[in-house]
């Protein structure tokens, strides 16, 4: 049985009274919902128009009869009841007429899904739900975006002013922007983010011009944290999450590029200010606020490092005028307070570097170039290299000024040691604290050897292991000096034939590893020489690879002095005990004749006599008893002396040690440049001056700040010695000789 057609006005006509069924829901006019049956009867109706035959299939004026309903209601409904109503009263209207159309397109989609299915796919034109959206973007959303961008964004001053608004309103309308761009954010971002953004930095200008007058800096930053708070809030509950790095970035460019000047200089409250007065949190927030602007801490780590290298700077200055006039021991107490200070500086400010300012480098950074600049000034003519060493001895020394906790001077060495990063001339450091080291091991001052191998660790560490070999193989050296002595204890009573005669201690080193020390023919007493030679004896057995130089100036003696009152225990030098042993066969001696029978140069003999009978023990009388010592003076032992102690030390005036150092470090850094240039030439083979010394500048950076002059002497120095040559065309070109 064949179908009844379906003729397009009489469907059409069934359609409408569906259509407009369903309008009369959406005003919500008194009209019964849509049953199943009547659902189905409405899709069937479409489906049999679109399934007859040529030329009754209506597939295409049902397509376009679709899209006719839809601007058919808009323009009779909807847009004259937006047309009527402005401002918040708009918005909501705009909000209902968009739900809606909404249901509208469900709905009518529905009945007219057939087409959806079969004739638009065929075609590949567009589907039902878009030509719905279509419609209301062309006729509806056209018209009236406008004036709902400019409602909306009222409504963000308003609450911006502290005014309550209907935020669900703001996201339904701003969602409407979303929408009608079908998946493409063009519609949103051109119709209303641009005028969006556009306001709020004219509003956000507004108001920084009048804080930036009025508040302080701290107050002004709290104002901006908020505001950038409360925008970040706003997007999370209206606006599009793609908006927020941009309304971010436009309020941080109002509130704080534009006036990062004035702010970061402001005279009572600025950031000099705050580091001033210690305003931590502040300083937090300044950081916060600052950190994700493009080069925005820049200014902030500059006056940074300003800073730190004006307290330093003076903490110098007050240590120079401190030193000044005074006394040697006054000086050096000096020198230890101030290194103390800055340490105490560095703590200070690396706190603020790892919390106010999160660890960031640029803070690092200031922080090391501002102590680089003050660390390595010169302070009562003592570099900050031989202050480092001075404090360290003072800290491992036994009896040294700091009475500190184990903790305590591991936490002080590792602290020293961060310091010594920021010193240009690390090999004069090393230099000076091998000096002192080796006092400290050698005379038994060391008041832990923990804790001496504990810094040359953090050394190695900061410094690397060629750094610290040396003074590590020192340390070795003790320990194997004491099995030495031990040996030679055991060798003694082993062979009760050998003996010394007088108790010996000698300290066997390794002559690599210590400072240069000078040695001299000493002619020593008889007494002595037979302790050398049993000792000898007992080493050559031992070893027949090694020779034993004996340094006299660091041996110590302890002997009796038989005075008239009572016998005194002398702790002296072994020149000291030397010298006073010749008056055991002799009442008086002349300058000359000492000279002549200890076989000392003049400087050491003057240094000695004067301990012996100028200061404050005169174990000697002089003639003639000035405080000076001349060559024609004469000598006797004085055996009225006595002292309260039954053992005294009689030290011998300290020699200026600081020039020997710096004439070592010199020679070793001359050798430097020249293995740094022969190292370079090698890999290079031919390479220009600039580029030569630039590198070699760079290689030895990390021990001495080579100086220009001295780089050019030894490239000098080796085309003489045939290592390197001259271009010929080009005198500024050198070329590596195999």
């Amino acid at each position: 049985m064949e179908r009844r057609v379906i003729e397009l006005d009489q469907g059409w006509e069934y359609m409408q009274k569906g259509i407009t069924k369903l309008r009369r829901i959406l005003d919500g006019l008194p009209e019964p919902s849509f049953n199943a049956e009547k659902h189905i009867m409405l899709y069937t109706t479409i489906y049999n128009m679109c399934t007859q035959k040529p030329p009754h299939d209506y597939s295409q004026q049902l397509y376009d009869k679709y899209r006719e309903a839809f601007e058919e209601y808009i323009r009779s409904a909807v847009m004259p009841s937006l047309r009527e109503k402005h401002d918040e009263f708009m918005l909501r209207e705009l909000v209902k007429r968009w739900s809606n159309h909404n249901v509208m397109v469900k709905w009518l989609s529905r009945f007219f899904n057939y087409l959806d299915r079969y004739f638009i796919v065929r075609r590949s034109l567009p589907s039902l739900n878009e030509v719905g959206l279509v419609c209301f973007r062309d006729q509806v959303y056209k018209e009236v975006n406008d004036k709902a961008r400019d409602a909306v964004i009222a409504l963000i001053d308003k609450e911006r002013e502290g005014e309550q608004i209907d935020r669900a309103l703001l996201k339904n309308v701003v969602d409407i922007f979303v929408a009608i761009g079908m998946g493409q954010m063009e519609s949103y971002e051109k119709d209303f983010e641009a005028s969006m953004l556009s306001d709020t930095g004219a509003y956000y200008s507004r108001k920084a011009s009048n804080w930036i007058l009025e508040d302080s800096c701290p107050d002004y930053m709290l104002k901006a944290e908020e505001c950038l708070k409360r925008e970040r809030d706003r997007v999370s509950k209206y606006l599009h999450s793609s908006s927020e790095q941009k309304l971010v970035e436009k309020v941080q460019h109002e509130l704080l590029v534009v006036y990062a000047t004035q702010l970061l200089e402001k005279e009572h409250s600025g950031c000099r200010a705050l580091l001033q007065d210690d305003k931590v949190e502040d300083l937090s927030r300044m950081y916060r606020l600052y950190h994700k602007i493009p080069k925005g801490l820049d200014p902030i780590a500059n006056v940074f490092k300003q800073h730190i290298t004006a307290e330093g700077t003076a903490l110098v200055q007050q240590a120079e005028e401190a030193t000044t006039n005074q006394a040697a021991n006054t000086i050096a107490m000096q020198e230890q307070v101030l290194v103390r200070k800055i340490i105490e500086l560095h703590d200070k400010y690396m706190a603020y570097v790892n919390n106010c300012f999160m660890n960031h480098s640029l803070f690092h950074k200031a922080l090391k170039e501002a102590f680089e600049i003050f660390c390595n000034k010169v302070v009562a003519g003592s570099s900050s290299a031989e202050l480092l060493a001075a404090f360290c001895d003072n800290i491992l020394k036994k009896g040294g000024s700091e009475k500190l906790s184990d903790e305590a001077i591991e936490e002080t060495l590792e602290k020293v040691v961060k310091l010594l990063a920021y010193i240009s001339d690390k090999d004069l450091f090393a230099e000076f604290y091998r000096k002192k080291l080796a006092r400290r091991l050698l005379f038994d001052r060391s008041a832990s050897e923990e804790h001496e191998k504990c810094i040359l660790t953090k050394l190695k560490q900061q410094c690397g292991g060629q750094f610290t070999s040396k003074m590590e193989g020192m340390v070795t050296d003790l320990t194997l000096a004491r099995d030495n002595q031990t040996s030679f204890e055991e060798y003694l009573r082993n062979n009760p034939n050998v003996t010394p005669g007088i108790d010996l201690t000698v300290t066997v080193l390794t002559t690599g590893f210590w400072p240069s020390y000078k040695s001299f023919d000493l002619n020593l007493p008889a007494e002595m020489v037979k302790c050398v030679e049993v000792f000898k004896e007992f080493y050559e057995l031992k070893t027949k690879h090694r020779k034993l130089t004996w340094i006299y100036s660091l041996g110590t003696c302890n002997i009796n002095g038989k005075f008239e009152a009572k016998t005194i225990e002398l702790v002296v030098s072994t020149y000291q005990a030397a010298a006073l042993l010749l008056f055991n066969t002799a009442d008086r001696l002349s300058y000359s004749e000492l000279m002549t029978q200890l076989n000392v140069t003049h400087d050491d003999l003057v240094r000695l006599l004067h301990s012996l009978s100028c200061a404050k023990y005169k174990i000697l009388n002089k003639e003639p008893n000035t405080k000076t010592i001349s060559p024609t003076d004469t000598f006797e032992f004085n055996s009225k002396f006595t002292d309260r102690m039954r053992r005294i030390k009689i030290p011998l005036p300290p020699v200026d040690e600081r020039k020997k150092v710096i004439e070592d470090v010199d020679k070793d850094r001359r050798y430097a440049i020249d293995a740094a240039i022969v190292r370079i030439m090698k890999s290079r083979k031919f390479l220009g001056h600039q580029q030569l010394v630039m590198e070699c500048v760079e290689q030895l950076g990390r021990m001495f700040k080579p100086d220009i002059k001295a780089i050019k002497k030894r490239i000098e120095d080796l085309i003489t010695r045939d290592y390197l040559e001259r271009d010929k065309d080009n005198p500024n070109m050198f070329r590596y000789l195999a």
